[in-house]
Parts: C-alpha cells; structure tokens; sequence
C-alpha cells in the first residue's frame, strides 16, 4: 500500500477483519480509506461519481447481503451530501458503516476550511457517532462501529477520523485479528411467549403481518409455518416483500396503501395481528380502518418499536424474528374450524384480486401493468429496485408485481426518496448476483443519473423500465386533485437521461403501445445479461393511477374513474 497512510492501512485491516467487504466512495485529494481498500486483498472498493449515489448503491448493497457495508466520506460537502440518503438508510435498518474525516483541529470553530458539525447533522440517523482524536483508539472504533450497526436495530454508524490522526504513524502491527463482527440474537422470556401464544390462540380472524424486520432475519420459513398453524392469511409491508413467496396460498398482497382491492378487506376484517418487524409506520396504516381496535402482538429487535405506529401491542415480544417467530408457533393450538371460514374469505379476496388484476384480468390493461406483469415472466429470478414515483407504485401492487420464490425486492424506506432506484441499484447488482431491474419514473431516473457510469464502469447489466410521464406525476395528481397549478410538475427540457445511457455504451427503447413492451423487456434482459446497460422507456398517461393512491387521496375513491 505504497503512499497511503498507515492509519488508512489499519482502517482497512480492521474492518475486513470485522466482516466488511466492500467499500463505496469518492477519491480524496489524498490517499485514503478508499484507496486503502483498493489495496486491500480483502476488500473491494467501488469509486462513485456522487456521495449520495454512493451512499444508495451502500444501502442496496447491505439490504441484500444483511452484511455491513463501508461508506467513505470527506469532511464537510460530502458528508452532508450523503445525509438525504443515510436518512434512508435508518429507515431501512440497513447496516451501513460510515468513516468521514474531520478538518485539523486548529481550524474548528474559526472558520477551518468545510468546518461543519458532522455530529449534529447524523443526530437523527445514527445509531452510534464515534470520534477518533488518538491513533491508539482507531481500530476500537471502527470495529465497534461495525458492532453497532448490525445488532440491535441495525442502521448507520459513524467514524469521524481526526485529521491528526490520518497523518499519525501507526503500527502495521497494531489491530489483533478478532474476526467477522457476530450478528447477536436472543428471544424473549418464555412466560412473555406463552402469553403472546394465548392471545394469539383466542383470535377468531387472524392475520400475520410481515415487515423489513422479518425480511432482513429470514424470518420466512418460520413465518410460514406458523401462518399454517395458525390459520392465518399473511400480508407484508413494501419492505417485507421477499420474506415469502407471493405464490403461497396464505399470502394476500401488502397492507395500507399498497392493498390491492379487495384484500384490503382481508387487513380491515382481522380482529388480530401478529407483526413481525414492522413498526406499523404511516403508509401501512393507511386505509386500515380497523387497525386501532385489533389486538396486536408485535416482535421486533428494537424496543423502540413497539407502540411507534399509534397501536399499543397488547404483547411486546423483544427478539429475533425468525427464532421469536418459531418459537410462538411451536406454542400454538391447530387452527380451529372458525379460522376456516376466516381463510375461505381470505382466499375469495386473493382470488378476486387475481382475476381482476392479473395479467389476463378484466379490466382495461395499462402499459405500466403490462410491463410489470411481463417482468415476473422474462425475469423470475431477477432483483427488483423500485423507486417513489406515481405509475412505478403499481409495481408494490400484488399481484400486478409478483415477487416469486425465486425473486426479491428491494424498496426504499419511510422516507422514499426520490431517484433511490436507480442510485442503489448498482449496490444492489454487486451483492444480488442476479438480474437486476429497477423500476422508477422519469422523474426518478433523472435524479438517479449520476450512478449509471458506476454501473456501466463495473459492467453490471442494469435494465431500467421507466415510466415516463414527462415529469413529477404525484405533486401532479394531489394538485389537480386540488385543482391547483402543474405546470411545474412538467418538464419543459428532460434531461437526456436516453443519451447518456447510450454514451456508456447501453441500449434505449421506447416501444410502441403496450403490445411492444414485452419483446422490448426481452431484448433489454439480452443486452443486460452482456454487461450493458438496457433501458426501456414506457410512456405512461396521467390517469394511469395505482388502485391505493386512487382509493386513498383521490375524491370519490375507487369510483372515480376504473384504471386505465
């Protein structure tokens, strides 16, 4: 590591030593952790062209793998340039490492080139900030930092490495080898279990709930098999997708905004609801009627979980969701013959849904439903990344998206920042080793841009279907709701977002109605699986709206207007 500092050499040593694998970021105008982690024969590193892609394709990144994930900062711009997405990464629980520097400490507070408080700004998404001021506590540092961010609730942790410290000699010596950072599980007592299991025994309409909790334990197989026993059908969060199999005759779509009709009778009619790793936050609540009269039972890792979604559990069960869930399932009675009825009118809905919204259903198809149930066809193994947009919400709609047994998806968080899709995606490509297809609008794809050189440069075969609707379709919808100005919802001059795919060597198509989308699809999984870049460019009317933005935020409901 011929011209990178010692402690940068140390700081990569340490964290391959903790489990850490890869390392995303910016070059510095010094060698630094990045380049350290270039060097290393244990680490990967991945140059970025902007901090908050970078931050993105961490996230993506960890999501997938579960495992701790480096993110190399700057001090000043570029750490406050990754804070929109770190937000996001709290919110999604995901296991991102974050090492920043800090200016010479002769220049804090008296006007020290890109002096900024860097501890005040991640006050809000961190689960720890440490602050290195002695080489001697370096290594303790970062490998506590990984500790923290995978135990517990997983989330952010931060590293601020002093500029003294960076310049400092350190022994090559000096970190001992502990090895990979153990992710700790426990389960709760057994009388809180066996309460919960009496609750849970008495309930006549069951329903199991599955959020990014569940998801990130591999709660799947257990949750399962206590559904089963149980008797109860099984809905999910957006961030609970993937925890099971959407084929599965239990499982009904997810909750609160992104109900399918009719299954959000299914949420509504539940009189009891087991939630696994699901704070309960305000988009799976919506539409949810009932919610506040249910007795609720709630597992989760973090006790701050518990009560967070307006809902008192009436049983708070503090542990790992895959061994807190097979554990409640092992103290359960068989279904009884009430429950019975309960899944027949479960499994009415989910079938109701089917015909209605499947591909071959009855109602008017539209192109973004068109290319979202031919993506489940051309790419069954595939990684979706969806983005927040407004036609790219059908694609968190069951079964217009289906997630098979053999697919996964991954979502922003409680935040849902725009251009999330397109920016982890890259992240998302290097850990899934898979098809990877991100699903956003043109709105999305613009301010996602900056991660495409990062994809073609590593050869990572990215397809982008993009819903283009020539500009911001959800400020649009709520102000002609309101009727109100959207002019500025449009784009008068899109970015060449075409161009720039092509420039790095991609393919760009923009098929010709709906019955071109499939081969189009086709054609961009080809090009992918060569390295390329495929974008396919739908375009989409205003009044192509999702069922759960329709019922929720528009006048009249589902009466106003059948989806196009």
């Amino acid at each position: 590591m011929s011209g990178i500092p010692s402690a940068w050499q140390q700081a990569a040593d340490c964290l391959a030593d903790a489990g850490c694998e890869t390392v995303f970021g910016l070059p510095t105008d010094e060698p630094g952790l990045l380049d350290a982690a270039d060097a290393h024969p244990k680490l990967r590193a991945v140059g970025v062209r902007a901090h908050r892609a970078g931050a993105c394709m961490a996230i993506g990144h960890a999501v997938v793998t579960g495992r701790p994930v480096v993110l190399a900062l700057g001090a000043g711009p570029p750490f406050g340039d990754a804070v929109t997405a770190l937000i996001e990464a709290d919110s999604l629980c995901a296991p991102v490492v974050v090492v920043t520097t800090r200016i010479p400490a002769e220049g804090l507070g008296r006007g020290g080139f890109q002096d900024v408080d860097q501890a005040a700004l991640a006050a809000a998404f961190t689960t720890t900030y440490l602050r290195v001021q002695d080489p001697g506590t370096l290594a303790w540092a970062l490998r506590r930092a990984v500790h923290m961010s995978v135990n517990g609730r997983p989330g952010v942790s931060v590293v601020e490495v002093g500029h003294e410290v960076t310049e400092a000699a350190i022994p090559a010596d000096a970190p001992p080898g502990y090895g990979p950072v153990r992710r700790l599980r426990s389960v709760p007592e057994e009388a809180e279990l066996r309460r919960a299991a009496g609750i849970l025994a008495v309930a006549e309409r069951p329903l199991l709930l599955l959020g990014g909790g569940a998801r990130a334990a591999a709660a799947g197989t257990a949750a399962l098999a206590l559904a089963e026993r149980w008797g109860a059908p099984v809905m999910t969060t957006a961030a609970g997708r993937s925890t099971v199999p959407e084929d599965h005759a239990l499982v009904c779509g997810s909750v609160g905004l992104y109900a399918t009709p009719p299954l959000e009778t299914v949420q509504c009619g539940a009189d009891t609801v087991l939630a696994v790793g699901s704070r309960l936050e305000e988009t799976a609540r919506m539409g949810w009627d009932t919610l506040e009269s249910v007795r609720l039972v709630q597992i989760d890792s973090d006790p701050a979980a518990f009560g967070a979604g307006v809902v008192e559990p009436a049983a708070a069960l503090l542990g790992d969701a895959a061994a807190t869930v097979a554990l409640l399932a092992g103290l359960l009675p068989q279904r009884t013959p009430e429950r019975e009825e309960w899944l027949r009118t479960a499994a009415h809905a989910r079938r109701t849904a089917q015909l209605s919204w499947s591909a071959d259903g009855d109602r008017a198809e539209s192109p973004a439903r068109t290319a979202l149930h031919a993506l489940a066809e051309i790419f069954p193994e595939a990684t979706t990344v969806h983005d927040n947009g407004m036609n790219d919400i059908w694609s968190y709609h069951w079964p217009v998206h289906r997630v098979g047994p053999r697919a996964r998806t991954v979502v922003p968080g409680e935040q849902t920042m725009l251009g999330f899709g397109t920016a982890a995606a890259p992240g998302v490509a290097l850990a899934a080793g898979r098809p990877t297809v991100v699903v956003c609008g043109d709105g999305g794809a613009e301010m996602g841009l900056d991660a495409l050189p990062t994809a073609a440069e590593l050869g990572l075969g990215l397809v982008l279907v993009v819903f283009d609707n020539q500009g911001y379709g959800w400020p649009r919808l709520l102000r002609h709701e309101l009727d109100a100005p959207t002019g500025l919802t449009r784009f008068a001059r899109p970015l060449p977002v075409d161009d720039v795919v092509r420039g790095l060597g991609g393919q760009v198509e923009s098929p010709d109605g709906a019955a071109a989308i499939p081969a189009a699809l086709r054609r961009a999984r080809d090009a992918a699986a060569s390295g390329c870049i495929a974008l396919v460019r739908i375009k989409v009317p205003d009044d192509d709206v999702p069922p759960g933005v329709r019922r929720l935020f528009l006048t009249g409901g589902e009466d106003a207007g059948d989806p196009i």
